[in-house]
């Protein structure tokens, strides 16, 4: 028997015994769960780690969904498979679905009826089907491979493990990676594609604060949307159909009226994006000092082109409000990141940290010298930082950039004799969703504006000596020392010549789209140039591979190090879109400067925050109509109505539209938001300032009844009251 497998498959397994970690840090895993119960029942759970995760019988999990692959989650909330989530979540769909004649986005909607819910082309769900540990198998076909084999062997033994675990069923497979490539869990998810949007308060509510009060506490925003998932008549996925009908879910969540106090437990359950909580300080400087600024910067630009488009008449705002909304959201979030990272020392702990590692490491060769490689690793790389954030923030960024590359990819695939026909088929109905959505946001001066704005400040920024010769020639060419104007007259050659920016010359060239047109395309050299295998290659050689692949092999050892140092200890894995429960408390806190901040705010505090016609705190009159009167129905708690209310759950990206459940498994919010004070938690968590901000349930459901009047929907409800 081979010893040292057998110690490093128990190292894996020790990581979830032992001595619990904090309750309020941590992202778990739902099939692990049993191993924080203790301090779950501690803290106010009174079900079962079986009620949590199940794949005999239905629990908890079978009521979550990942939504359109991962950019958020949702919970079903009734036995006709209605679904909640967040505003900002569906307001794609509901921006889509909106015109100036009926412009849902601002009056807000909800269907009376089954044929009033709007289908939502391209939009799916999926549920968690079960969890497999992999690590053995996976490990084994790893065992002796090189640096440069790892990645082969890796897709090779994912794919034969996904390959048996589907076969004979309907369920999608992946292998995800935990702890830096230490551990392996096979996940199958059931996959439903006939999704359709059914109510959303008007805008006002459900983004109420707008980019001011976003990411911060306190909040007043109904941040909820409602869909529906139809399946065939036997409740199996299917397409959208008129014939479809709506799902019969194996589990939902009952909705509680009790309300929340301090100290009472609560639990998210959702698929929580991406973390870096084991991210050297050299990772952490670099992000403060150099990648971070930039991509704010870069972000800015593109909502200042659009914001003054989207002023201009509604028609423009509705057709970049989506687009608008997903970059500023992210824009807000890298300045708070950034703020906090230096506010609450981030770099400082990083390096107390490492130096405590470096000492436990100085007798194990193999651990000794990690520190100082990642400071050679970083040092190499650092002069490239910037400009390697440039690629995706900038000059890929232009819509137009990669509406071109897809067609020209696309268009190669279609005429490869090796594609079957019915990938061909997908190829063109993927080509039709990205020209369609290209076409809908498409606004001349909001685009040109963007393209020059940002390849100027790409050529004062970047090192003149990592310029590429088909950028840099564009300047000497046209307006040598005059980046702005020679970018300016650059645009305007691409818009006259092209076909494939402009929507009216796009929709013709869509009709007849060969090669070999595309390659005449005056805009086509430009954007190949641009294509980030191309690019990469030509300006860093392979500088930038050889960083991911040594950066990535430091990460898998420094993980396996601090596995070993910590083995008595839970450690949580960092995020990565799968299933994950966090659970804690509702808990207000004292900011850093001494300010308290209580658990809720209520329809009062949003009152004060009105303000008549602003884009940010104006209200429906049917709100202000119903606040007089005093009309908060059964939702009301100690003569107001509550709105918005915050926990110490640890959530990122990913986990908006999760629900927030008590300690009976009921309903009692959606998580939406994080707080200004510890915008650094996706690097590190801050147990002090740490919050997640929810929309209480009852403002959901007054939301739905009193304003909305949608007494179809409440009736479909199990709600619990007092």
């Amino acid at each position: 028997m081979n010893r040292p497998k057998i110690l490093s498959v128990l190292l894996l397994l020790s990581l979830f015994i032992g001595n619990i970690a904090r309750a309020d840090e941590g992202m778990w895993i739902p099939m692990l769960i049993g191993k924080n119960y203790d301090q779950m029942k501690k803290q106010g759970f009174r079900l079962t780690p079986e009620d949590l995760y199940n794949i005999n019988k239905a629990s908890i999990k079978d009521a979550i969904v990942s939504l359109g692959g991962g950019f958020c989650t949702g919970e079903v909330v009734s036995g006709k498979g209605l679904l909640f989530t967040n505003h900002h979540c569906g307001f794609e769909s509901i921006s889509a679905n909106s015109t100036p004649q009926n412009n849902i986005l601002d009056n807000g909607f909800y269907a009376k009826s089954y044929t009033e819910e709007k289908p939502i082309a391209g939009l799916y769900v999926e549920f968690l089907v079960s969890i497999t540990d992999v690590t053995p198998q996976v490990m084994a076909a790893l065992k002796g491979a090189s640096d440069a084999e790892r990645g082969e062997k890796l897709e090779k033994i994912n794919k034969k493990l996904i390959e048996a675990a589907t076969k004979g069923n309907r369920y999608r497979g992946a292998v995800s990676s935990f702890f830096k490539g230490n551990q392996y869990f096979l996940y199958l998810y059931d996959k439903f594609s006939d999704v359709r949007l059914v109510g959303a308060p008007p805008q006002s509510i459900g983004k109420f604060g707008g980019d001011t009060d976003n990411w911060e506490w306190p909040r007043h925003t109904g941040d909820f949307s409602i869909f529906r998932i139809y399946a065939d008549k036997d409740g199996n996925p299917a397409p959208y159909s008129a014939g479809n009908v709506p799902y019969t879910p194996k589990k939902f969540l009952p909705i509680s009226l009790k309300g929340v106090k301090n100290g009472d437990f609560a639990m998210v359950y959702g698929y929580p994006g991406s973390t870096d909580r084991y991210l050297t300080s050299n990772g952490v400087r670099l992000a403060a000092e150099q990648t971070n600024p930039i991509i704010v910067k870069l972000r800015d630009i593109r909502l200042k082109a659009w914001k003054e488009e989207m002023n201009k008449s509604v028609d423009t705002r509705l057709k970049l409000s989506s687009e608008y909304n997903k970059v500023s959201n992210y824009w807000k979030y890298f300045i708070g990141q950034t703020e906090q990272l230096k506010n609450l020392n981030i770099y400082g702990q990083k390096q107390q940290e490492e130096a405590e590692f470096t000492k436990w490491a100085a007798d194990k060769p193999q651990y000794a010298s990690l520190m100082s490689d990642y400071q050679k690793l970083y040092a190499a790389y650092k002069p490239y930082a910037i400009h390697k954030t440039y690629i995706n923030e900038g000059l890929l960024a232009p819509s137009f950039v990669d509406e071109a590359l897809n067609n020209c990819y696309g268009q190669l695939a279609l005429e490869d004799k090796e594609h079957t026909a019915k990938e061909k088929d997908e190829i063109r109905e993927e080509l039709k969703k990205d020209n369609d959505d290209y076409i809908k946001t498409y606004n001349l001066t909001a685009n040109k504006k963007i393209f020059t704005q940002i390849m100027t400040s790409w050529y004062i920024d970047i090192p003149a000596d990592q310029h590429p010769a088909f950028i840099e020639n564009i300047v000497t060419q046209i307006a040598p020392g005059n980046p702005s104007q020679a970018f300016t007259r650059f645009a305007d050659y691409l818009w006259e010549k092209s076909n494939l920016i402009d929507t009216t010359k796009l929709k013709e060239l869509l009709t007849d789209r060969t090669v070999e047109k595309l390659r005449g395309d005056a805009l086509v050299p430009f954007v190949i140039n641009l294509s980030p295998g191309s690019y990469k290659k030509a300006v860093f050689g392979t500088k930038l591979s050889d960083f991911d692949t040594q950066k990535e092999k430091l990460d898998r050892i420094y993980l396996q190090a601090l596995l070993e140092k910590n083995k008595d200890k839970l450690m949580s894995p960092d995020a990565n879109s799968t299933m994950r429960i966090t659970y804690g408390k509702v808990q207000d806190y004292t900011s850093k400067d001494g300010k308290h901040f209580d658990i809720q705010t209520d329809i009062d505090g949003a009152m004060k925050k009105y303000k008549p016609g602003d884009d940010e705190f104006d209200l429906p009159a049917s709100w202000l109509e119903a606040y007089k009167k005093k009309n908060f129905g059964q939702y009301a708690d100690h003569g107001t109505l509550p709105i918005d209310f915050i926990t110490n759950n640890d959530i990122t990206g990913g986990n908006s539209g999760s629900p927030v459940i008590n300690g009976d498994g009921e309903l009692i919010g959606l998580a939406f938001d994080s707080n200004w004070e510890a915008m650094s938690g996706e690097i590190a968590f801050n147990k002090d300032y740490k919050r997640t901000i929810c929309v209480d349930v009852r403002y959901v459901l007054w939301c739905m009844d009193i304003l909305g009047h949608a007494d179809n929907l409440i009736s479909e409800l199990e709600i619990h009251k007092n």
